[in-house]
């Protein structure tokens, strides 16, 4: 299994509970064949540049481990879901 970091970009105009939901489902793509170490919630953040008419998103960084397959289902999952304006999935060397 490889080690990832996933950096996902929310749009600011959702509740709490709508963010949760993205995020429990994040997690579930991934429990099918590896696991999640740390969420870290960064909160709203002003955004570099407009994305998608959007000025600032909330910023969500997933750290885990699975198999390189899972790669494919989760970045499609970022793909169709309208809530998540950008993203970003690096493989992280070995420590």
């Amino acid at each position: 299994m490889n080690k990832y970091e996933s950096v996902i970009i929310i749009r600011p105009n959702l509740d709490e509970e709508e963010i949760d939901n993205i995020i429990q489902k994040v997690k579930d793509i991934i429990e099918e064949n590896g696991s999640v170490t740390k969420i870290d919630n960064m909160g709203m953040k002003k955004l570099a540049y407009e994305i998608r008419k959007n000025k600032e998103g909330y910023y969500i960084v997933i750290y885990f481990e699975a198999d390189p397959s899972i790669i494919l289902e989760l970045e499609r999952y970022y793909r169709i879901t309208e809530n998540i304006i950008k993203f970003l999935t690096v493989r992280k060397d070995d420590e």
